[in-house]
């Protein structure tokens, strides 16, 4: 889109807006699986610096989403006057949200960025203490206040209207309450006052490292990792969004009792005080949802469930293992599917078959593991079989640990607990009897039948267990929204192919049938030219668009696609 004015036309348009920016970042903390089978909210971004290009930096992305058609992303390139310097021209290419002139990530010819969720903890409980002579009011710091109250009303199709009270404090909405019954107030960043802004967008004209950093602390987004590189060879990686300044004795991975003076949060964290990596001597950096500190900063950005870390030391180890890049050496990690988080799994799983006294299902699946390569591929059924039995494992260990909670707190719902793998292994390798699983008298027992368990459940499908491949299991569901209403032959028309698609959780290619890279990208900064952009869903909107499903199939294959668009062949001119 070029938004300069031509010679002797009305005067330029104002410069995109950037709301969607900052809201289009906040897709990135929507998805959410069952403990054992790992799928988390995550992306991957990551950036060699010019040491290693022999020119600018590269910058590789891919933000890991709910997948559908149309895409969530629309890739734009956006051409018009800068409006703090009439004589430049902001030429910014990259990903952004339909309708909305702004680009969410991408590059502008100095500098590219990427995001990934932080994981950071941006939000408290806090015990209210509600006045017992009168229970409209609660302690502050300050003496009594008053709670808010309103009501929202939900209409219902077809029903009666729902009517919910809301009450409010200085902290936040009361949404919960803590297990001696006191009310717990929710004090999150994005509901405090500069929480949430359109200064993001201000990366599109940002022209340094330095100026990108700087952006980044002082706009309000939900928290995430930038990583940043530009042309001239350099990279950084910090935080961006505002990030609250607490204050006061007290746990944040716990409710508190913020009436204390003192106690809470106080304003946003000073730019002096964010974690930044700028330049490191290696020349890359990475980051996969990863913890990204190590104490005392740690404590300053607390913890909302980082990532396991596989994924993350994939990418690193990835990375290291060249000491020159081009954009396809960044693709080539991004499309990483090898089973390296599942090697000893599938090796215990060898273990556990030799030492199993011999049945038909166990012969068919010790026959199922000869098709092991090491990689989440669309046509093995090792590859399936072992991810099926960790999973089993895994949810039944972790039942067994609920089962206290839950027989005191009917209602209880866990927690994702990314880091219960290690817990869960290591009770594999030291096997304490007083933690077996209820309903197993040992380690072996368990193991053992949770393998018949998978395997009957493999088994029992047509075909038989032979047939049971990984792209079965991983076949694309990238639906329209409407298709689930319609007739399934138009469904099909307005579906994405039902393509066996590669990767999977906890390696570089995250993958699954409606969740993955919602786009995947490597860029050079002042060599745009160079670099590449694909996306599922192609770039339409419209199911009979030629470009609706265009470039999906390059997305399927990893097929790289030019980043910038192509010769102009249609012009659509606005005139006042």
């Amino acid at each position: 889109f070029d938004l300069r004015t031509p010679a002797g036309a009305a005067p330029p348009a104002p410069a995109p807006t950037h709301a969607a920016a900052a809201s289009a970042l906040a897709l990135l903390g929507d998805a959410r699986e069952h403990p054992g089978d790992g799928l988390v909210p995550g992306s991957n971004s990551f950036a060699v610096a010019g040491t290693l290009t022999g020119a600018g930096a590269l910058v590789a992305n891919d933000m890991h989403l709910k997948l559908r058609v149309p895409n969530i992303w629309f890739r734009a390139r956006l051409v018009y006057p800068d409006p703090a310097d009439a004589a430049r021209t902001v030429d910014v290419s990259g990903a952004s949200l339909p309708g909305a002139p702004a680009i969410v990530v991408g590059s502008n010819g100095a500098i590219a960025w990427g995001f990934t969720n932080s994981e950071i903890d941006a939000l408290d409980w806090v015990r209210i203490q509600r006045d017992p002579r009168d229970p409209d009011r609660y302690r502050t710091p300050q003496g009594w206040d008053s709670v808010r109250k309103h009501q929202e009303v939900i209409k219902v199709a077809r029903g009666a209207d729902e009517h919910l009270q809301v009450e409010e404090t200085r902290w936040g909405p009361i949404l919960a309450q803590d297990a001696d019954g006191a009310p717990l107030a929710l004090a999150w960043s994005a509901h405090q006052p500069g929480g949430i802004d359109v200064g993001i967008g201000r990366l599109e004209t940002a022209g340094s490292i330095a100026a990108a950093l700087a952006i980044a602390h002082d706009s309000g987004l939900p928290a995430q990792n930038l990583l940043v590189g530009d042309r001239d060879g350099h990279i950084a990686w910090t935080i961006a969004g505002r990030i609250p300044a607490r204050s006061g004795d007290y746990d944040p991975q716990l409710p508190a009792d913020w009436s204390a003076p003192g106690t809470g949060w106080h304003g946003w964290l000073a730019d002096a005080a964010y974690p930044a990596v700028i330049d490191p001597p290696e020349g890359r950096l990475w980051t996969a949802n990863q913890r990204t500190v190590a104490p005392p900063l740690l404590a300053l950005l607390g913890d909302a469930g980082y990532d396991l870390g596989a994924r993350a030391g994939q990418i690193r180890d990835g990375l290291r293992a060249r000491e020159h890049f081009t954009p396809e050496d960044m693709l080539a990690i991004q499309l990483d599917d090898r089973a390296l988080f599942l090697q000893h799994w599938k090796d215990l799983l060898d273990h556990t078959l030799a030492h199993a006294p011999t049945t038909p299902l166990r012969a068919s699946l010790q026959r199922a593991l000869d098709d092991w390569n090491g990689h989440a591929a669309t046509q093995v059924v090792s590859y399936r079989l072992v991810r099926a039995w960790r999973a089993a494992l895994v949810d039944r260990m972790l039942d067994a640990w609920y089962a206290p909670a839950r027989a005191r707190f009917p209602d209880f719902a866990p927690p994702r607990l990314p880091q219960a793998e290690y817990v869960a292994w290591s009770l594999l390798q030291q096997r304490p009897a007083h933690l077996v699983p209820p309903g197993f008298s040992n380690w072996d027992e368990l193991l053992v039948a949770t393998l018949d368990q998978v395997g009957t459940e493999l088994d029992s499908q047509p075909g038989g267990i032979a047939a049971r491949s990984w792209g079965e299991r991983n076949s694309a569901r990238i639906a329209h929204p409407i298709s689930r209403a319609v007739p399934a032959f138009i469904a099909r028309w307005l579906d994405m192919p039902p393509d066996p698609l590669p990767g999977d959780s906890n390696m570089p290619r995250v993958q699954s049938a409606d969740f993955g890279a919602s786009e995947r990208f490597a860029v050079m900064p002042g060599r745009e030219a160079q670099g590449y952009f694909m996306m599922p869903g192609g770039q339409g909107g419209h199911p009979l668009s030629p470009w609706y499903g265009a470039g999906h199939a390059d997305w399927v294959r990893g097929t790289p696609t030019p980043f910038l668009p192509g010769p102009t062949q249609h012009v659509l001119r606005f005139s006042p």
